[in-house]
């Protein structure tokens, strides 16, 4: 059997092959498991590998990881191309690609139509909380729905580590037990990211009290001014980008995928963006290059510099609707 196992979702992509891998008997793995690097990989190695008999096993696996992103000599991307119909079928061969791939190239559109392919892409929404409910009960713990919305704000939608998150929680609230708001404020580590997303998301409503009530906050909890003029720097970067995209009538799933981030992060960024008009974004960004020039030449304190931002920004008029976004 040929697989294609992709997509940036590494622990789904890792699960899928343990399961392909379990098929083969734990105690003769070694014997009839092999693993080439596709970076390296030659055609006569892995002919070899592929066509060496099943040892005590009814079936041998050969995983092949990142040839389709790393086989830069068309001649071998040939080569493999015209083997593949020779692979054995005592031989399950899988490619594995941990990195994004050219759909264009001959090698995928082969596999396109003679393997499985299976792409495992990020978790957004409600397939994430599902998906996080049902990683609850596998742990026999309970998961508070906006505990669990919470924890995907905190970590975003990476699975490995929401997956380790859900077992530390585990861990704390015991079996049987829920998992809170108050669990996940207390064991989950916030870096930042998403008090600085509700910062920009004050400043944009221009909600004077509440921006500085969160600025405070975030640097009670240790952050550095000057680090929070770079986090605030990229996040506005990152508003004008969706800004240069809305103008093109773009979707948000389409943005995301334009600017290489992840879906709801984009999202997010493009409701936070509707209330700046393009023009407030520039001189936003420019303002805070200045803070933070003036910030490093002594001109201004760090701290000072930050809560004069907020002030320039919450005192003029936020923009109602972002033209040219369709969700």
């Amino acid at each position: 059997m040929l697989y294609l196992f992709c997509g940036a979702d590494e622990l789904a992509r890792t699960e899928a092959l343990h399961t392909v891998k379990a098929a083969i008997p734990a105690d003769l793995a070694d014997l009839n498991v092999t693993i080439l690097d596709g970076r390296k990989l030659k055609l006569e190695p892995f002919a070899a590998a592929c066509e060496a008999f099943p040892f005590l096993a009814d079936r041998r696996l050969v995983i092949v990881e990142d040839a389709l992103k790393g086989i830069k000599s068309n001649e071998l991307r040939d080569a493999i191309k015209a083997y593949l119909p020779r692979v054995p079928d005592t031989t399950d061969l899988v490619f594995v690609e941990r990195e994004e791939i050219d759909k264009r190239s001959a090698l995928y559109t082969y596999l396109k139509k003679a393997a499985a392919i299976r792409e495992f892409l990020p978790k957004e929404g409600v397939e994430l909380q599902r998906w996080l409910q049902e990683r609850a009960r596998q742990l026999e713990v309970k998961l508070a729905s906006e505990a669990g919305v919470l924890l995907a704000e905190f970590v975003g939608n990476d699975s490995r580590a929401l997956l380790n998150e859900l077992q530390k929680l585990a861990s704390y609230v015991g079996v049987q037990g829920m998992i809170t708001l108050d669990a996940v404020r207390l064991m989950v580590a916030d870096d930042g990211e998403s008090s600085v997303f509700a910062f920009v998301d004050a400043l944009a409503a221009r909600q004077l009290g509440p921006a500085l009530a969160l600025l405070r906050s975030l640097l009670a909890d240790g952050e550095a001014p000057l680090k929070l003029l770079f986090m605030i720097g990229r996040q506005v970067r990152l508003l004008l980008q969706v800004k240069a995209c809305a103008d093109q009538r773009m979707r948000p799933d389409a943005i995301a995928a334009e600017l290489k981030q992840p879906p709801f992060v984009v999202r997010k960024a493009v409701d936070q963006a509707g209330r700046f008009s393009a023009t407030a974004l520039v001189q936003l960004h420019d303002r805070l290059l200045e803070l933070d020039h003036w910030s490093k030449t002594g001109r201004i304190d760090d701290e000072t510099a930050l809560e004069l931002l907020v002030a320039e920004t919450c005192a003029t008029q936020p923009q109602r609707a972002m033209p040219g976004i369709r969700r």
